[in-house]
């Protein structure tokens, strides 16, 4: 009798253990959200940011602590997150991750496919532990992000660490501003002429429209076809009256530009 007493007092003990977890997490992120304010940047044009990787080795302490964090956080825990909350620990986590990777090659790298080798991506490194298992990036994007929430939007959320990517938000995500965030990285990389632009008669659009278009084609934010993005964003696109229009009616022909992969390192 005494042995099943101390048994349940244990077991009563882990259960209110793991309810306080998960009761203190940090949704505003606070920790995270000093490490992006102090080492990402907005260029001039607030359409994109640069990194400051070196500033981020110095503070490696902080962010394998904020990752940490993360990796302790269990599926149980995580499945008591709100929809929103649970986008927000994604997306963090994927950035987070993303930057922690690069720094185990800096400075000498210059691109994120650098790391790894032909039969092996930087996204399918195994090298950090999320929900209670080993992970990857694409874990995170393609098999939770895009599946299990089908929010187009979010593919201006993660960041690749690469120029081409849409810019990496120098705050965290967080639930109670996740649309608003997600609204607004989509309005700075579709404005972004150097990525999207109208020229030569045609709507020049980054290729993450054609890697993930069938994200675009659901119906899901009212998309249909990957021309509905565009429409939606036209007078954040458009220089002129007469091109938003055009964008707007759908009448441009689309063509992909080139991605960039070159590391989104800040200038020194």
């Amino acid at each position: 009798m005494l042995k099943f007493l101390k048994t349940l007092l244990l077991v009563l003990a882990l259960s209110l253990g793991k309810t306080s977890f998960a009761a203190d997490f940090d949704h505003s992120y606070t920790a995270w959200n000093s490490l992006l304010a102090k080492h990402v940047k907005w260029l001039p044009d607030n359409k994109q940011t640069a990194v400051d990787y070196a500033g981020f080795q110095k503070d490696r302490q902080a962010l394998k602590t904020v990752l940490n964090d993360w990796s302790s956080v269990s599926q149980a825990d995580f499945n008591g997150f709100s929809k929103n909350q649970q986008m927000a620990f994604l997306i963090n986590a994927y950035n987070g991750f993303t930057i922690e990777l690069i720094l185990t090659k800096y400075p000498k790298i210059k691109s994120i496919k650098e790391i790894g080798g032909v039969f092996s991506s930087p996204w399918k490194q195994e090298f950090f532990t999320l929900l209670g298992e080993k992970r990857h990036l694409d874990w995170i994007e393609h098999e939770q992000l895009r599946p299990k929430y089908k929010e187009p939007r979010v593919h201006a959320a993660v960041n690749c660490a690469s120029i081409g990517c849409p810019a990496l938000r120098n705050e965290a995500f967080t639930a109670t501003k996740l649309n608003a965030q997600l609204d607004d990285g989509m309005r700075r990389f579709l404005s972004d002429p150097s990525r999207n632009r109208v020229k030569n008669g045609e709507l020049q659009v980054s290729p993450i429209f054609k890697w993930f278009a069938e994200d675009f084609e659901k119906g899901h934010q009212g998309f249909k076809e990957v021309k509905d993005v565009f429409a939606k964003w036209a007078k954040d696109m458009g220089p002129t009256p007469e091109i938003v229009d055009r964008i707007a009616s759908k009448s441009l022909p689309v063509a992909y530009t080139e991605y960039d992969w070159s590391l989104n390192d800040i200038q020194r």
